[in-house]
């Protein structure tokens, strides 16, 4: 070690020293670690040395383009130094290191979307809000749970002058210019009153072989010696630096050697959570290309799952155990964007780039196997009775993104369709929901399709009254309510040999759910009913495309229905509220002639009185699918007009 790496940085800044403020939200941050929002305060010595190991992966990295970057100081490593009398402890490594403008970036702001979510969602519970701010992912600020002074001392290799950051956890910070001879970061933090057991040696030793083992670059300590015996004539040995950390990456290790705490405390290194996976699975694939898998699922989705600007930073691609990159989005779908760990091949280039990645065959079948690893891991879950919370977990955290793979994933459309879970008219309270292959087995007798209804919310779907005659008939319907229902069902059309119906569109057909006996009747009702169906499409004119008696309803008076092909009044709302101009398409309107209401209006003579009560009928249907209507006004007036009408013939 050199001079420098023995010394500990000044805890003052200097006087050509620039002060700053931190971001709002970086303000926050501290105020929580500072009152150890984690339940676990020795967390910071694996978020501050898993940082110390990415800077070395980077450095690593590009100095496979610019080998001046490792100026002449090829041996990447980290080390920890302690000081009892002086109370600090040294997180140090020769990694690529900060420029100033990234020093600013990196630890005065949080570039991270979603931050505006993660704060509002802290609730002021302890225990919580701790795993909220660990699956964050928010490392570098835990250093403020044991320290009331942070000094950050850094040089980006190839870069003359480095840089002092300096802070104490409130609204401020201090920059100024500093030499360094060795590139790399060295993070100080002066611990606070009662902390003082992280300068013991061993209390540091313990927490790297506790979390940090498996970091793949050498950790070193100062070695322990044994104080001098007075009588001893031999001068005191001078303690050397050792390697205290096993320095092997945990997914080359053979699976037989390694426990579960091994890779649940790799997993919170590696992708700097607070929490314990939910599942992971590990291989190693031989034959005409080789390469190793390391893929975890974590408990929770991140914050930024559904960002259309973020990228997957899930899996990290090495070569021959050199870290590539880790927004390699070929090496996952999008929509396993959510699944995390190493992907470590033998057979690409070391200099391989996204260039090289976009049209690489070899990489296109690790993806393949690996997706075909992740969806077993997925439906292993599923099988698994001995714990059914597991994937409880998992489709509740992860389901809707898991549906875009139906979209986006054709070659394994079956098998995520297999995995997702609905809410149904049957099983609405089910948790995590029922799969389609149990709907299909409760099908009644002669029922062909599976029927489904979209809507904004569980309340809505289950009360729409394009439900009636299903519930009359005890047939089972499918309860859509994520945003991306409409979108998968568009690309779903079947499943196993049973075609997908929308509930709202399109004329109704229950095939031999329904016997000859009631077709016959609804023909007749039909017959019955013609005249009463062209006064009320006259009345309504352009409003709908026409007018017909429905086979839907058996207690409401009408409902709207949209065509067949076309889109449904759900999905043109959410394409309206994001912005987009859609094209007014009238729907159908259907009528239940054995309504009071409807009986009332076909009774009505005056043209004026049938015309308001065929519009507020339509007004009403609109209502009860969750539609906005054009003239709320007129219809709250039609209504009032309606319930004078009702209240003088009742007197």
């Amino acid at each position: 070690m050199s001079d420098e790496q023995e010394q500990n940085p000044g805890t003052h800044a200097g006087a050509g020293a620039e002060k700053h403020g931190f971001q709002a939200e970086v303000k926050q941050l501290l105020q929580l670690m500072i009152h150890s929002m984690y339940s676990n305060k020795e967390v910071f010595a694996r978020e501050l040395i898993s940082n110390a190991s990415d800077a070395l992966d980077t450095l690593r990295f590009e100095g496979l383009k610019d080998d001046a970057l490792f100026e002449s100081d090829s041996e990447l490593q980290i080390w920890i130094e302690q000081d009892a009398e002086a109370r600090t402890v040294s997180i140090c490594d020769n990694g690529i290191g900060m420029t100033r403008d990234q020093v600013m970036d990196r630890l005065g702001t949080i570039a991270k979307s979603g931050t505006r979510a993660f704060l509002d969602s802290l609730s002021g519970d302890e225990k919580k809000d701790a795993k909220l701010i660990g699956q964050f992912g928010v490392g570098f600020y835990s250093a403020f749970i044991v320290a009331d002074q942070v000094v950050v001392d850094t040089r980006r290799g190839g870069e003359a002058t480095g840089v002092r950051w300096i802070s104490d956890g409130g609204g401020e910070y201090t920059l100024e210019e500093i030499d360094k001879p060795q590139r790399g970061t060295i993070v100080t933090l002066h611990l606070r009153e009662g902390e003082e057991e992280f300068t013991e040696p061993h209390r540091m030793r313990h927490l790297v072989k506790t979390y940090s083992d498996h970091i793949a670059f050498p950790i070193k300590m100062l070695e322990q010696v044994e104080a001098a015996n007075n009588d001893d004539e031999e001068a005191p040995k001078t303690p050397e630096w050792e390697q205290v950390n096993r320095g092997a990456p945990l997914w080359a290790e053979p699976k037989a050697t390694l426990k579960d705490e091994d890779y649940a405390e790799f997993y919170k290194h590696s992708c700097h959570d607070y929490e314990d996976p939910l599942t992971w699975t590990h291989n190693k694939v031989e034959g005409s290309q080789e390469y190793t898998n390391l893929l975890y699922i974590p408990k929770r989705a991140p914050f930024d799952l559904f960002d259309p600007n973020g990228k997957a930073h899930g899996v990290k691609l090495y070569v021959q155990r050199v870290f590539i990159m880790d927004d390699a989005d070929k090496l996952m779908p999008r929509y396993l964007r959510f699944v995390k760990g190493v992907i470590d091949s033998n057979d690409l280039p070391l200099n391989v780039s996204r260039e090289i990645l976009q049209n690489n065959r070899l990489l296109d079948k690790i993806r393949a196997g690996s997706v075909k690893k992740v969806l077993g891991l997925i439906e292993s879950m599923a099988k698994d009775e001995e714990e059914p919370e597991k994937f409880k977990t998992f489709s509740n955290e992860f389901d809707t993104v898991l549906k875009e793979g139906i979209v986006e994933d054709y070659e394994n459309q079956v098998r995520i369709a297999k995995l997702l879970r609905f809410k149904t008219t049957t099983d609405e309270s089910a948790d995590p929901g029922v799969s389609l292959d149990t709907y299909i087995e409760r099908m009644k007798e002669g029922q062909e399709k599976i029927y489904y209804i979209t809507a904004d919310t569980l309340a809505e779907a289950k009360h729409s009254p394009h439900l009636e005659i299903f519930k009359k008939k005890g047939i089972e319907v499918l309860l859509l309510t994520d945003r991306i229902d409409e979108w998968v069902m568009a690309h779903m059309t079947e499943y196993e040999g049973k075609e997908f119906a929308s509930v709202a569109k399109g004329a109704l057909d229950l095939g031999e759910a329904e016997s000859e006996e009631e077709k016959e009747q609804q023909k007749k009702l039909e017959e019955e009913s013609k005249d009463l169906v062209g006064r009320i499409k006259e009345s309504l004119g352009e409003r709908v495309n026409e007018v017909r008696v429905t086979h839907r309803l058996t207690d409401s008076p009408a409902c709207l229905v949209a065509d067949e092909h076309g889109m449904s009044a759900h999905l043109e709302r959410i394409l309206k509220e994001a912005g987009q101009d859609m094209p007014n398409t009238a729907p159908h309107l259907e009528i239940n002639p054995s309504h009071p209401l409807v009986e009332r209006l076909a009774n009505e003579q005056g043209e004026t009185e049938f015309a308001d009560f065929s519009q507020m009928l339509f007004e009403q249907a609109v209502l009860a699918e969750g539609g906005e209507l054009e003239d709320p006004a007129t219809f709250v007036r039609r209504m009032n007009q309606m319930l004078l009408a009702v209240s003088r013939g009742a007197a």
